[in-house]
């Protein structure tokens, strides 16, 4: 009997050997805010380029990542990144300006950004974004302008609430479309409809994102051609045949105060 299930213990540690490491070994997850300062990202404010935040529309406070708003930019990853679950967690703040004002507050996680710095609106690099909005966070825009065939993606949405150019809500069973640019935005599951919903403070009827003042959780996960947004843990959007695939990761300053806190990355598989 010992010999037996000396045997038994040789053949399991054997097949072991053999596994690939990505499945015995986790990948680690890798913090791109280490809590302290801004290190592995730079700055891009409008009005200044690349590197000059003299007023500190970008700023590291208590533990938290704290964007103003007073100017429109972003904070920019130096590295690249591809096939990754990214988990943030963001909350809103309490002042907005200029456009802005009197409106949602609004930002933005831009995954997969390529080319220059403010090559859209002087602002931002074309990119996939994650919107970052009250009422509307996990919305999916082609950062993009004109019809660039490099930057695009498709998804699902509900037959009766889409519009002429292709926009419209998430549905996972709904009809196809793909959208290339900005003005054709996928909105994310839970909102009521597509209308006058950008106003501050606005909430959809079954709110899915926290009351004012509350952390949310945003986790993406962009995996081959594919994109997974999960806002406080409910499956809100989703998207294929996502062009490109890899790029830097940005976060926008968009008119309004919001604030960051964990941002996490943990690399996956293709």
């Amino acid at each position: 009997m010992k010999k037996f299930q000396m045997f038994v213990t040789l053949l399991i540690v054997g097949m072991f050997a053999f596994l690939p490491a990505t499945i015995a070994q986790e990948k680690k997850t890798i913090p791109l805010f280490n809590g302290k300062n801004l290190d592995g990202w730079y700055t891009f404010v409008k009005s200044k380029g690349k590197g000059n935040d003299p007023d500190k529309v970008f700023s590291v406070e208590d533990g938290v990542i704290r964007v103003s708003g007073t100017e429109f930019g972003c904070i920019t990853t130096n590295e690249e990144y591809e096939n990754y679950s990214l988990e943030v967690e963001y909350n809103v703040g309490e002042h907005s300006y200029g456009s802005r004002k009197g409106k949602a507050f609004d930002s933005g996680i831009l995954i997969h950004s390529n080319g220059k710095d403010g090559a859209f609106g002087d602002v931002w690099m074309k990119s996939i974004e994650i919107q970052i909005i009250e009422g509307g966070t996990g919305d999916f825009y082609v950062v993009s302008e004109n019809k660039d065939e490099n930057f695009s993606l498709t998804s699902t949405i509900d037959p009766k609430q889409a519009t002429k150019n292709g926009s419209g809500v998430f549905l996972p069973d709904g009809i196809e479309t793909t959208v290339f640019t900005p003005s054709a935005p996928v909105r994310r599951r839970g909102v009521d409809k597509i209308g006058k919903t950008d106003i501050a403070r606005f909430r959809n009827a079954n709110e899915i994102e926290k009351p004012h003042g509350e952390w949310n959780a945003v986790k993406i996960v962009a995996q081959n051609d594919k994109i997974d947004v999960y806002l406080n843990g409910q499956l809100v959007n989703q998207a294929k045949n996502v062009k490109p695939q890899k790029g830097r990761i940005q976060i926008q300053s968009e008119g309004a105060e919001f604030f960051y806190r964990r941002i996490d990355l943990t690399p996956l598989e293709e």
